[in-house]
Parts: structure tokens; sequence; C-alpha cells
């Protein structure tokens, strides 16, 4: 499960972690009231959707006064915003987020995610934070820190100090650095997390640490033992046979093909798949009906 940025960057704030100031907003008005209501010589309109490559596809926008909020939030809110993840349909926009501009002195990488390789829950962090950790991975992977958590403990106080001093971290700010690191792993552990993710985390030039972006996923076998990150959930965002197919509990992904697939069992399911490619066509989706299917469910598959 996904939540939004300003979602995101509430967990992080109530657990320990400096984040700055934002307003949420849904109406050009509004962002123009958040612009004056911040006092920033500068801030940024960003579009709340769940989907990256905001920036590229223009709605991210940097704005230097209360009609430029205005005209920003006016474009995200009454366009789709299609990026190399929407796929060409793209995702509507109903909420923004308006935030201070922050003077960054250096970005940051720092993120959580299952490694399942190892088996277990591992920190990423970087240098070279602001742009996707995959290609960082891809061109200089030596710039890619990984630091298993403990199945029972989660990061040690150890293990987030050596990280920060590999990151490049001194004096004050490692300590900094290291807490920071121990409160995400901590929300990742509390939540039932898939991937918690700060990108990036930086240093201003006043020498603070901040995390001015956000990114939790959530595992969704686990939800269930916490109902307020379900309320959280924004169907919208979502693919509408998606919604359907989670609410009568169907294991249901969409594809591109011609032939639809209703299959009793994962692993039949997938072999269903596998025949139809190895015959020249392409299935039309994946859809496990599961071993305990009610005659509803059934029919709604």
């Amino acid at each position: 499960m996904k939540i939004h940025e300003y979602q995101a960057r509430q967990i992080l704030a109530d657990n320990g972690i400096p984040v700055p100031p934002a307003e949420v907003v849904r109406s050009a008005d509004e962002a123009a009231a958040a612009f004056k209501t911040l006092s920033s010589p500068m801030c940024v309109v960003k579009a709340q959707v769940y989907a990256g490559g905001r920036g590229k596809a223009g709605f991210v926008k940097l704005v230097r006064s209360a009609d430029e909020a205005r005209h920003s939030a006016q474009f995200m809110l009454t366009h789709r915003m299609v990026s190399y993840q929407t796929g060409p349909e793209g995702v509507p926009v109903h909420v923004l987020i308006v935030a201070p501009g922050v003077d960054i002195a250096k970005e940051y990488y720092l993120g959580i995610t299952v490694d399942r390789g190892r088996g277990t829950a591992t920190m990423i962090a970087s240098a070279e934070g602001g742009v996707e950790i995959e290609e960082v991975a891809k061109k200089s992977p030596e710039k890619v820190l990984k630091e298993p958590l403990h199945p029972l403990l989660g990061l040690q106080p150890f293990q987030a100090r050596e990280l920060a001093y590999k990151l490049g971290f001194k004096d004050k700010l490692a300590s900094e650095a290291a807490k920071l690191m121990t409160n995400l792993a901590k929300v990742f552990l509390k939540y039932d997390a898939s991937l918690a993710e700060i990108n990036p985390l930086v240093v201003t030039k006043e020498g603070k640490l901040l995390a001015i972006d956000a990114k939790i996923n959530f595992d969704d076998n686990a939800v269930f033992r916490h109902k307020e990150i379900e309320a959280m959930a924004d169907e919208s965002q979502e693919r509408p046979l998606d919604v359907r197919a989670k609410k009568a509990n169907l294991n249901y992904i969409a594809l591109d093909g011609t032939i639809g697939c209703l299959v009793n069992g994962a692993g039949l399911a997938m072999a269903t798949m596998d025949i139809i490619k190895l015959h020249g066509a392409e299935p039309a989706n994946f859809l496990d009906v599961g071993g305990s299917v009610t005659a509803e469910g059934a029919i709604e598959a």
C-alpha cells in the first residue's frame, strides 16, 4: 500500500525526524494563501501522486509569488500527470503541498527496503542524493552503502554511526544523522513498511539536517494491524479494476494482452500465463481467486 508524500512527511515528523514545514492544499486559491502564510521568498509546489518523475513531468514547481503558486497549482489540479512510472494514461492530481524553499548545501539518499537475497530489511545510503538510487547503483555501485538490520533489534547505534561517517558526516552532524537513521529504521519496523525512503536528505547551508521528501510503502498483508495507515489510502490514485479486485480479496494485476485469465492458485495462474506466452499470445491479466474464494468473490472475478 502506498501513501502520499505529505502523509509520509507527517509520519517521519511524528517519529523524531526533522521535516521542514509544508501546507497541504486542494485548490489554486489555497496554494496562493499557503505561499503568503509560509512567508518565504521562494516555495515549491509539489503534486501529490503515487508515482515518481514529478519534476520532469512539470508537477514540481519553484514559485516566487502567490500568483505563481496559484498558476502552478491551477495547472497541476486540472491536468493528469504523465511520467515514466504512470504510463500514457497518467494519474489525477487532487492534492498538493506548498513548502518553503531550502538552501541546500549537500544532498543524500537514505532508504530501507527488504533485501530478498539476504532475507532481511536493509538500510541503503548514498552521498549521491536527489536522483533515482537505481541510476546511482547502475553507474557508481561503490557509492551505494548497504547495512542489514537485525531482525529483532533493528538498526543498531554502531551501524548508524558507521554509516554516517562513511557518508562523510562529521562531529555534531554525524550524531544527528545516526539518530535520524535509527528513527527511520524504527518507522520501518513499527508500521510494517516495505519501503521507507528519504530522497533527498539534505544538509542546509546553515548546517541543518532535513528530510525534504519522503516515500513510505506498506506491506499489504500487515495493513490490517494499522487502521490509521489503512485510512490514508487514496483510491483515486489506483486503477479502478485494482480497487475493485482488492475489495473482493482477489490477487489481480492488469497486463497488456488480450486473453483474460481467471485461475485458482497463484502457481497455476503463472503457469497459465506462461503457456499463453509460449504459444505467441499475451495474457490480459494475472488473476488468482485463491483457495478460500466465496461464491460472490468468484462472480466478481
